[in-house]
């Protein structure tokens, strides 16, 4: 049973009358524990029962353990780990740029809400709120670990809402106010399309029209094109799919402890069970994609590669056809290793592949597409019991493709085309 006893304070060699009170209390191998400094009996007798109450329920922690550096856990918990290769190199570059260089020494116990808070805001101040906030999570994770693993009682960062500085309310309203304009038309992804040419403007509006994430798009290949078929009315709903089963993932590897290793650039599964989809195809992007299988060299099986017939990086792709093509670029003269260059006006300066993802997700909501079938297509999990009750149906399905095929059809009326690409 837990009690107090008297600890006398020795002044030059000699016990004082003054004294504080150690409280004891028994531990889990029956050895008898200790903490002093407390100035009242009593509150070091409440101390040691709270201690033996924790023990009895299992949950005690031993305080040498809970000094353990968060950075020491945070390697253990990251070794434990098995997530998506990008997943795992993502939490590093977090760790090792935003959360040990603050917390790499501070024991596991001394870390509290307000400390942490206040060390998100500078990150939010110093880059992007968002990042700050992923990295906050990531570190609530690895203390939520240290709770499960035994190393400390509970996690002070669980639950809790961050507030961010006036500083960094007005940069994410000026972000905001930027996202708010719609990223593109459907017209301006046509012109960027034929100005970059058949071969990559085929990628830039399969990715407009139907969404695939950039590793989803890279990975496509001949074999990715598919037919669905359905049950509908007196007979079945058909129409041309893309499968989405694999994505090109490029990223930089690390071992157990953190070190950086070779970069990874490879297939890997998809990014979770919502984004293993079949797309639907409307009929103008399944006629041009027919064209432009003819336009690939025979050996070539990735839809949307390099010259070469090799994936594109997600980097050189933006470096060499989104920002000339969206951009602009001045001309060049004929010289000995190119030919001559014509300018190109800006059109849509800082366009991305991820934004032409957004942009197929707004045309979802502009036409109307029911929201089962809009999280399928878009490869989003969908939240809530309206999940589990609610499915697309042939309807839903023809409803989306012929919206999508009218926004085409609408565009190139506006601009007076027949066709996207003249040869």
């Amino acid at each position: 049973m837990a009690y107090a006893e008297k600890v006398y304070k020795v002044r030059n060699g000699k016990k004082t009358k003054q004294y504080t009170w150690r409280s004891r209390f028994k531990l889990p191998d029956g050895s008898v524990g200790s903490e002093p400094g407390f100035l009242t009996e009593r509150t070091a007798k409440e101390y040691g029962e709270e201690q033996e109450a924790l023990v009895r329920a299992g949950r005690w922690v031993d305080p040498s353990i809970a000094q353990t550096p968060f950075g020491q856990w945070a390697r253990e918990w990251m070794a434990a780990k098995a997530p998506r290769g990008r997943t795992n190199t993502t939490r590093w570059d977090r760790l090792d740029t935003h959360i040990l260089p603050r917390w790499e020494h501070v024991p596991l116990k001394q870390i509290n809400w307000f400390e942490a808070e206040a060390w998100a805001n500078l990150v939010g101040e110093t880059h992007d709120d968002t990042t700050a906030s992923h990295s906050l999570t990531l570190m609530s994770q690895i203390m939520t670990g240290a709770v499960d693993a035994g190393k400390i009682q509970v996690n002070p960062l669980f639950g809790r809402r961050r507030s961010r500085t006036a500083a960094i309310k007005a940069k994410n309203q000026a972000k905001q106010a930027k996202k708010a304009a719609a990223p593109a038309t459907p017209e301006l992804v046509l012109q960027l399309a034929r100005r970059v040419g058949p071969l990559d403007g085929m990628h830039i509006l399969t990715t407009a029209f139907l969404g695939p994430r950039w590793g989803e798009g890279a990975a496509l290949t001949r074999d990715s094109r598919g037919t669905r078929t359905e049950p509908w009315e007196k007979g079945h709903f058909t129409c041309p799919t893309l499968q989405i089963r694999l994505e090109v993932a490029e990223y930089q590897t690390r071992d157990e402890a953190g070190k950086k290793g070779p970069l990874h650039f490879d297939l890997e599964p998809v990014k979770n069970d919502g984004s293993l989809r079949d797309i639907d195809v409307p009929p103008f992007l399944d006629a041009l994609l027919d064209e432009h299988e003819g336009r690939l060299k025979p050996h070539h099986h990735t839809l949307f590669c390099t010259r070469k017939g090799v994936w594109w990086r997600n980097s050189n792709f933006g470096r060499q056809v989104m920002r000339p093509g969206a951009d602009g670029r001045e001309a060049l003269a004929a010289s000995k290793g190119h030919a001559p260059r014509e300018a190109w006006a800006p059109l849509l300066p800082g366009l991305t592949m991820d934004l032409l993802r957004h942009f197929h997700d707004t045309l979802q909501a502009q036409i109307g597409v029911k929201d089962p079938l809009a999280h399928e297509q878009a490869g989003h999990v969908r939240s809530g019991i309206k999940a589990v009750y609610q499915h697309p149906t042939p309807e839903m399905r023809k409803e989306r493709l012929d919206g999508l095929q009218a926004v085409y059809e609408r565009a190139m009326k506006n601009m007076g085309w027949e066709r996207v690409w003249e040869s």
